[in-house]
C-alpha cells in the first residue's frame, strides 16, 4: 500500500533546496568554506556579497557544473551531489548564468524549445507561447540568430530558456549585470512574475534596493563564507552591516 501524500503545509515547511557543508575549489584555491544554503517552496532569496565571494561558484555548484570537494546537495528530498547539469535540470533546478549562455547560431524559437521540458506534475507549465507572452520582444525576434539579439534580448531569452524547463527553483546570476535602465525594469517584473507563479528563485544582483524589494530571505557570502542567512527586513535593519558586507 502506497503512503499517503504529505499534507501541504508540510511540504511547504520542508526545504525544497538543501546543500550543507559545502566546499568547492578551483584548483588549490579554497572558494567555498562549509557553506549551508537552502531554498523553501516557493521563496524567493537573495545570494548577495562582493565580486569575487563566492556567489557564483555556489549558483554553479548547486548546479552541477563545479563538483563540491565535499558536503551534500539534495533536491525535492534527492541526492543531486555530483550529478551532471542535465541531470539536476530534470531534478527541478535552472540555472540563469551572468554570460546568458544563448546559442549564437540557433534562432530564438529553437534556443527556448531546445530546453522545453514538460512538468512533471502533469499541468500546464511553461510553454513557448507563454513565454513569447512574457517576452513579446522575443515573439516579434523569434526568427533572428542568438547573436543578433541586444544584450537585455539574450538574458530575456536565457530567462526564457530556463523557464522552458518548469523548473521548481530558477538561479539567476547577476540578473540585470550591463542592462539599460528599462530593461532591467522589465526583467525585474519578470521576476516578480516568476515568483507569483509559485517558482522559487535565488537571485544575485548588485542592484540592492531593486532585490530586496523581491526577496523574502538573503544570504551573505564573504571569502566564501555565510555571514548572513535571515529575513529581508532583518537585513535592512541593519545598515552598519551592509555597508561593511556589501557597501562599495
Amino acid at each position: 500500500m502506497n503512503a499517503p501524500a504529505a499534507p501541504l503545509d508540510v511540504l511547504m515547511s520542508t526545504p525544497a533546496l538543501v546543500a550543507r557543508q559545502i566546499n568547492t575549489y578551483y584548483g588549490l584555491s579554497h572558494i567555498l568554506r562549509n557553506v549551508d544554503f537552502y531554498v523553501m517552496p516557493q521563496e524567493t532569496v537573495g545570494l548577495l556579497g562582493r565580486n569575487g565571494m563566492g556567489k557564483t561558484t555556489l549558483l554553479r555548484t548547486l548546479m552541477g557544473l563545479v563538483r563540491p570537494k565535499n558536503g551534500r546537495i539534495t533536491l525535492n528530498g534527492i541526492d543531486i551531489t555530483g550529478r551532471r547539469p542535465s541531470a539536476v535540470a530534470r531534478a527541478g533546478l535552472a540555472l540563469v548564468p551572468e554570460d546568458r549562455g544563448v546559442f549564437p547560431n540557433l534562432t530564438v524559437k529553437e534556443n527556448l524549445t531546445f530546453a522545453a521540458r514538460p512538468c512533471r506534475d502533469g499541468a500546464a507549465g511553461w510553454t513557448l507561447d507563454r513565454i513569447f507572452e512574457l517576452f513579446p520582444r522575443l515573439a516579434e525576434r523569434r526568427s533572428h540568430w542568438g547573436n543578433q539579439l541586444s544584450g537585455g534580448e539574450q538574458k530575456m531569452l536565457a530567462i526564457g530558456r530556463a523557464l522552458m524547463t518548469n523548473p521548481d527553483i530558477m538561479l539567476l546570476d547577476e540578473a540585470t549585470e550591463g542592462l539599460a535602465p528599462k530593461i532591467r525594469d522589465e526583467i525585474w517584473e519578470t521576476v516578480r512574475q516568476i515568483r507569483a507563479a509559485g517558482i522559487a528563485a535565488v537571485v544575485v544582483d548588485k542592484n540592492l534596493d531593486d532585490l530586496l524589494a523581491l526577496t523574502d530571505r538573503n544570504v551573505v557570502l564573504t571569502k566564501g563564507e555565510v555571514v548572513f542567512d535571515g529575513s529581508t527586513a532583518d537585513l535592512k535593519a541593519d545598515p552598519a552591516f551592509i555597508q561593511h558586507h556589501l557597501g562599495v
